[in-house]
């Protein structure tokens, strides 16, 4: 993947959140919190769709999808985050970061695909609910996930390899807690005019084309609901879609005021604090949003428990 590159330098420093003094503990001991809960919550949701048959519909089988992705993208900045902040910053081999950016990119494509695919099932669920079983079924859902991991590997794998092609001279400093492509451009000494180009092409079928489907579903499905006669009706039917409509507005809500957001110096803070709240406060937000707004979750997770209980009483 990197055979190509030039590079002058073999090591960068992530600086992180710089001058925190006293604050570096606390600060430490509420990520590790906020990691540990989103690890548990997003294990929980997948072990709970796996195993329960009330849970067997396509909507939380993309649910259990959303929570591997929200547990892979944590697991992979997370512990850059934790060395930045023992450390005051840390240094890491340019392969690594390169390595960390891959994956990364490949989860929140993955996501902004993973997202629209969510609208477009409920609006089968609602708009056309005698047809959701035929078209959304189980062969069908598997084929679009396969499609949209082999969509995000691949346009992950084409923005990397260009990026390694750039050459990083004698500045190996980044103002960041992991390594995003912003920063990364900032630090190379060679033109990055093909690379900027590149990722604007590719944004088209990852963001634009989502955010679109998003914006025509849900006004099919406000369509809908408002013809329905009954009020249980719309309760129900706007219950099924709130939550999804919750995660959208802050995944893409972020993602917008990070990346059009201008790059100057004074926006640097800014940035990396919006970066927290989505590589580190919606991975465990989300699980919450959906168990909370899902009985069919509670249930299950009731049974969960009961059957834990059962299980140490014979032990």
């Amino acid at each position: 993947m990197f055979a190509k590159n030039e590079t002058l330098v073999n090591e960068i420093v992530l600086l992180g959140f710089q001058n925190l003094h006293n604050f570096k503990i606390p600060l430490f001991s509420l990520f590790l919190l906020i990691y540990i809960m989103t690890v548990w919550e997003n294990v929980l949701i997948i072990v709970l769709v796996s195993s329960s048959r009330n849970l067997q519909s396509p909507m939380y089988f993309f649910l259990q999808q959303l929570s591997l992705t929200d547990l892979l993208g944590s697991s992979n900045i997370v512990p850059t985050l934790f060395l930045t902040l023992i450390h005051d910053g840390v240094t890491v081999f340019l392969v690594g970061c390169f390595v960390e950016f891959y994956f990364f990119c490949v989860l929140e494509s993955f996501e902004c695909l993973l997202l629209a695919v969510m609208s477009y099932d409920r609006y089968v669920a609602i708009c056309i609910p005698l047809s959701y079983t035929s078209i959304m079924s189980h062969r069908v859902c598997v084929k679009v996930i396969l499609m949209a991991w082999f969509l995000s590997i691949s346009f992950a794998l084409v923005t990397v390899n260009l990026i390694g092609t750039l050459e990083f001279c004698e500045n190996k400093n980044i103002n960041h807690f992991f390594c995003d492509l912003d920063p990364l451009l900032q630090l190379s000494c060679s033109d990055t005019f093909l690379v900027q180009v590149e990722v604007i092409s590719l944004s088209i079928p990852v963001i634009v084309f989502p955010v679109i489907l998003i914006i025509i579903t849900y006004m099919c499905i406000v369509q809908a609901i408002l013809k329905i006669v009954s009020n249980m009706g719309r309760q129900k039917a706007f219950s099924t879609c709130s939550s999804h409509l919750t995660v959208v507005s802050m995944f893409y809500g972020t993602l917008i005021a990070i990346y059009l957001a201008p790059s100057r110096n004074e926006t640097k803070t800014i940035s990396k604090v919006l970066s927290l709240l989505y590589t580190v406060v919606i991975p465990l937000v989300n699980p919450l949003i959906y168990s909370l707004r899902s009985q069919d979750i509670k249930e299950a997770f009731k049974k969960c428990k009961i059957l834990g209980n059962s299980l140490k009483r014979c032990c």
